[in-house]
């Protein structure tokens, strides 16, 4: 692939707005703790790329590479994940009365997930900072992927997972040779311990948002959507919610998009979806605050879900209102229902934590938060092959 210029040029806290050297290894923003976000050179970058840019390019996240935080074309690594397919889903749609449903089938990344996305942004920018370890903790999906591209870049990783993860994601992870350690509590409980080692100088903490180059891998969801879309964003983003970096980094893609002059200033509805047993962003959004309490005694069938505390609590409920979206839960049995009939209709085999995107729309349609004739995405992010076990 041709060289293109990053135009990254810092990094900025979400919440208290002071500025760093992305040329410095963070993790959470030394002033406050909370996320680091990374910004780019927006004005330099209007003047030289442009969509006409993409046309040639290989159908890969990385196509958008100007607007990525990797600088050196040698730690650009990839196992072929982006550019996931936007599919009409017009039978599930027509069940429901919707003309206008599509889903972002992202089950078809690498390791099965859009966790690939992430992973490979923040595993290669980690490598061309110098990092020599990583560690994350993870419900699974995570794990699979920051252990596929820690292979890739030849670095050693390290996942901590809860006790009860689905035993495809331990294959997985073994094959692809990490390190594991299984966790008696919840993903939170993992991150505490990943967050030990990496203050003892053993690795760098990979955790969701609490590193800033994760959500610029999972922000080319919204390039893409937009592209795929002939630039003419939809009306609703259903989006499944457990740490967020996905909602997050869209949004931050269409403020991106809008500053290059590829987009106008109209955005869709961003609908965050939880589980009915870890639902820590729709109470909080329910409340009108704009931080989330921790979400005690979390359970769901939708192991990535089950994350009763996000560190981007705050970046994921600005979005939401910024968007004049909702964030509702589902059941479980709901979300069990809306993985049959997805795989019924329209032929795509989901996750649970997918399914609640479909298990959503009814709630939506009866309290009038969509319309018949808009236009829907639903964000698949994984494939339903490791959850094998909540169907046999």
């Amino acid at each position: 692939m041709r060289m293109m210029q990053s135009y990254l040029s810092h990094l900025e806290c979400g919440w208290c707005g002071k500025t760093y050297d992305f040329r410095e290894i963070l993790n959470l923003c030394p002033a406050c703790g909370k996320p680091l976000l990374p910004r780019y050179d927006l004005d330099a970058a209007k003047a030289n790329f442009t969509p006409e840019r993409l046309k040639n390019r290989p159908k890969s996240l990385w196509r958008y590479g100007e607007m990525l935080p990797v600088q050196g074309e040698s730690f650009r690594y990839t196992l072929g994940e982006g550019f996931t397919p936007m599919l009409p889903v017009s039978r599930l749609g027509k069940a429901l009365g919707l003309s206008q449903l599509y889903a972002k089938d992202e089950g078809i990344n690498p390791t099965g997930s859009f966790k690939a996305r992430g992973l490979v942004m923040a595993v290669s920018r980690a490598a061309e900072l110098g990092v020599k370890a990583l560690a994350i903790p993870s419900a699974g999906n995570a794990g699979s992927a920051a252990a596929a591209y820690g292979a890739r870049a030849g670095l050693p990783v390290y996942v901590y997972l809860p006790q009860d993860v689905p035993p495809a994601f331990l294959a997985e992870i073994k094959a692809l040779g990490a390190e594991i350690t299984l966790v008696d509590g919840l993903i939170t409980d993992c991150a505490k311990l990943v967050r030990q080692g990496a203050d003892e100088g053993r690795w760098f903490d990979l955790s969701t948002l609490k590193e800033p180059y994760r959500v610029e891998g999972k922000k080319t969801m919204g390039y893409e959507i937009a592209e795929q879309m002939g630039w003419q964003l939809p009306d609703v983003i259903v989006y499944p919610t457990g740490g967020g970096t996905g909602i997050v980094g869209i949004w931050k893609a269409f403020a991106e998009m809008e500053a290059l002059g590829w987009i106008g200033s109209k955005r869709p509805r961003m609908i965050s979806v939880q589980s009915a047993g870890c639902a820590p962003i729709v109470r909080a959004y329910e409340q009108g605050v704009e931080l989330a309490e921790m979400w005690q005694n979390a359970a769901t069938i939708a192991d990535g879900l089950r994350v009763p505390a996000a560190v981007g609590d705050f970046l994921i409920l600005r979005a939401v209102r910024e968007s004049g979206g909702t964030a509702l839960a589902v059941s479980d049995d709901e979300i069990r229902a809306a993985q049959i009939e997805i795989g019924r209709s329209e032929g795509i085999f989901v996750a649970p934590e997918a399914a609640a995107t479909a298990a959503a729309l009814p709630h939506l349609l009866a309290a009038g938060k969509i319309q018949a004739d808009e236009r829907i995405v639903l964000l698949i992010t994984g494939n339903g092959l490791k959850y094998m076990h909540l169907l046999a």
